[in-house]
């Protein structure tokens, strides 16, 4: 099995090399880049070009690494014992399999994406090292061994929120999602909105680079809310004028709030439009 990208996903050589490699190594591949870059989306899209299952754990400030194999639930329990359930004899009704278990008894080969591990505790990677190198773990409450029927391809994905402990680091393969070039960019947008007009396209391609650009951005920009943007300023008929419209006293940008995500930013721009108004009276 190898990946290339897809239709609907543009992956550089590099990223490619990458999955190939920490699947050929059976080893978790550890995704940072900016927020927006596609790391999610690499996972929906590796299981879909291989025709695997996707399990997918996305990672919140309380989550507990123990919930991604299992969680015995003892209020359920009480609860049914007090009212004469015969389940209650069984304790395995009571055992809520996590997606660690999912992915592991899997009929045929998964992709397994923890997403934004950086989230969780700092302690939550190393609470998985041993279930992810053995493949397996056990249920204290039925005594059982689970393992896995056929090793995951691991995706976790992190916005470098925190730094991961080092022996969590040094069991996966590392790859950056390095922000797309214009280029890149071209082609990725052109997945997305096939029919833009070129002229259109290279003028809102100019304007969202200068913005990334800008000093003193709380948030720059990323590559979905560029593809939001177009779909805007397409359904909105903009033209390509409109975006090089210096003299525009409405603003800088038609629908700026598809790009810009806070009133600090905002109010950057608009300082910065003020200035260049006045400079080219």
């Amino acid at each position: 099995m190898s990946f290339k990208g897809t239709e609907t996903y543009i992956a550089s050589e590099e990223l490619q090399l990458a999955v190939n490699a920490a699947m050929t190594l059976e080893r978790p591949l550890l995704i940072k880049g900016e927020p927006g870059t596609g790391k999610t989306m690499l996972a929906e899209e590796l299981a879909s070009s291989l025709g695997a299952e996707l399990i997918q754990w996305h990672i919140k400030s309380t989550t507990k690494a123990q919930q991604g194999l299992y969680e015995y639930d003892a209020v359920s329990r009480l609860r049914d014992s007090q009212l004469g359930d015969e389940r209650v004899h069984d304790i395995s009704n009571y055992i809520v399999k996590g997606k660690l278990w999912q992915a592991f008894e899997s009929q045929k080969r998964s992709v397994l994406l923890i997403d934004e591990i950086d989230k969780a505790d700092i302690e939550f990677p190393n609470d998985l090292l041993l279930e992810l190198d053995r493949m397996s773990f056990h249920v204290y409450e039925t005594q059982q061994e689970i393992k896995a029927k056929q090793r995951p391809i691991v995706i976790i994905t992190s916005n470098n929120e925190k730094e991961l402990p080092s022996a969590f680091l040094r069991r996966c393969f590392f790859h950056y999602i390095k922000f797309p070039t214009a280029d890149e960019m071209k082609q990725i947008i052109e997945v997305h909105h096939p029919n833009i007009k070129q002229k259109l396209l290279k003028e809102a391609l100019d304007v969202f680079f200068e913005l990334r650009n800008v000093n003193g951005l709380k948030k720059q920009p990323s590559t979905s809310e560029l593809i939001d943007w177009l779909k805007l300023l397409i359904a909105d008929d903009i033209s390509k004028e409109a975006l090089i419209d210096k003299e525009n006293s409405k603003g800088v940008i038609p629908l700026l709030g598809a790009l810009i995500k806070n009133e600090q930013d905002s109010s950057l721009i608009e300082k910065l439009a003020f200035m260049s108004r006045r400079q080219n009276r």
